[in-house]
């Protein structure tokens, strides 16, 4: 199977973030079925690039993009933190559009796949991709659609113990960590913001799916459940995959599990 990478920008702001568009072969079947993506903090697209791909290959069009300030993917900078926090998450739509965009040229015989009533929608992240994932799902603009929202490493902090946050060599690790983004994603800004949104986030009647590996670190032990049944709570309904090998730092790992979800609920 030979698939189509093409390479794009998103409007971020006064600037712009990469992007590229995986489009399935046009010899082979093509699903009714758009996952939307992005990485997690520090990291860039390349990290989940296997997750575009291997969906890419059975038919499934994707869109990849850098979330903006993250150095490895491009040196955009995020120049306001309070606008990213407000912002940021609207370039799964933009993601969309684009996407949307790139399958008329390739499938004119498909176009109408892209109608609400035939797509199959799945918007996901890995770690703050897939906190920005959950706040995408909510736009109005996706109203109509058939959607799920796939989260990768996503979990509350623990209770009465010591976070991995907290620790002097995570700490450590840090100082090298936030050079990786621009000035105002220092984690200083980003990680207490990111445990407000999985706090308050005000998200209900969706449907979302989270994997986390037992030895992801970052979530802990529990984190994971405990994310499920806050979620779970506020009217959503919420399944969950744990691994037994899929640390957080190796989100390319999830890729066969995201396929999976995928095949079980039928969309691929």
């Amino acid at each position: 199977m030979t698939m189509k990478i093409l390479k794009d920008y998103l409007a971020y702001a006064d600037q712009k973030t990469n992007v590229m568009y995986f489009l399935p072969d046009l010899n082979d079947e093509v699903k009714p079925t758009f996952v939307l993506m992005t990485h997690g903090y520090t990291a860039d697209k390349s990290s989940i690039i296997n997750w575009a791909i291997r969906l890419s290959e059975v038919g499934v069009s994707c869109a990849l993009f850098d979330i903006p300030g993250h150095y490895q993917g491009n040196y955009s900078e995020v120049a306001d933190f309070e606008h990213f926090k407000s912002h940021a998450h609207e370039l799964f739509l933009r993601a969309f559009k684009g996407l949307t965009s790139a399958f008329k040229e390739e499938f004119p015989l498909n176009e109408h796949f892209l109608e609400p009533a035939n797509m199959k929608l799945a918007i996901a992240g890995h770690s703050l991709g897939g906190m920005l994932a959950l706040k995408a799902v909510t736009m109005k603009e996706f109203e109509g659609f058939e959607k799920r929202v796939i989260g990768v490493g996503l979990g509350m902090a623990p209770k009465d113990v010591v976070h991995l946050f907290d620790t002097p060599f995570y700490k450590s690790t840090l100082k090298v960590r936030e050079q990786l983004v621009s000035p105002e994603l220092k984690p200083d800004n980003v990680f207490p913001w990111i445990k407000e949104e999985k706090n308050t986030i005000q998200i209900t009647g969706q449907e979302i799916h989270l994997i986390s590996g037992d030895d992801d670190l970052v979530v802990g032990s529990d984190g994971m459940e405990r994310f499920m049944e806050s979620l779970t709570a506020k009217g959503n309904t919420v399944t969950m995959e744990k691994p037994t090998k899929l640390p957080h730092h190796e989100p390319a790992f999830a890729a066969s599990h995201v396929k999976k979800y995928l095949k079980k609920i039928n969309w691929i």
